[in-house]
């Protein structure tokens, strides 16, 4: 992500901007971050992901939105763009655009080099202050892995995590389980990478 330098930006300012965008930007503490461009290997996990969560999802009161869907952080004044984000019970916007989510319940990033400290770490910790949210899964892009936080009743956090490609993972908040492989589906590795 690059800041995007002009002066400090109200939330206004910012939403006008983003909405007239053709790129996706995060906000914070009045400042504006561009989105990197995803790789191959991200668009397919987020493919992957997506598509295993939305037929899933069929015929029951749980949606996932892949990519566009802005959450908005309120505890923290974070704007940003998961990469995948589901909601089980009514979606609540925080306007009448309905692009600005207020209540996941999952939260689904595909890690990048450039980003992944960030996800794990300063993201994740304003994700956590939402009340809603309770599962946060984040699949590595550069090999076959895969971290699984869900939220205890005691607001305490346990992580699974595998790497193995035949493994499943039970999202529990959202009633659905995904197999790793089905994650990385069509995605190649070079040698020296596994």
């Amino acid at each position: 992500m690059v800041a995007n330098r002009k002066k400090t930006w109200t939330v206004e300012e910012y939403l006008a901007f983003e909405r007239s965008s053709d790129t996706r930007h995060e906000f914070l503490s009045g400042e504006i971050f561009m989105m990197a461009g995803a790789s191959e290997r991200h668009i397919l996990i987020t493919g992957n992901t997506f598509g295993s969560l939305y037929t899933q999802f069929r015929k029951r009161d749980c949606r996932a939105y892949a990519t566009d869907m802005r959450v908005k952080v309120s505890a923290t004044g974070l704007y940003t763009y998961p990469d995948i984000v589901a909601v089980c019970g009514t979606p609540r916007f925080a306007d009448d655009k309905n692009d600005m989510l207020l209540n996941p319940t999952l939260i689904v990033e595909v890690l990048s080099p450039s980003t992944k400290d960030y996800d794990r770490g300063e993201k994740f910790f304003h994700y956590r202050t939402l009340e809603s949210f309770q599962e946060y899964l984040l699949v590595a892009q550069d090999s076959i892995h895969v971290e699984h936080y869900s939220r205890n009743p005691d607001n305490t956090w346990l992580l699974e995590e595998t790497n193995l490609a035949d493994a499943t993972i039970s999202l529990k908040a959202v009633g659905c389980t995904v197999l790793v492989a089905d994650l990385y589906e069509k995605v190649t590795f070079e040698v020296n990478e596994t």
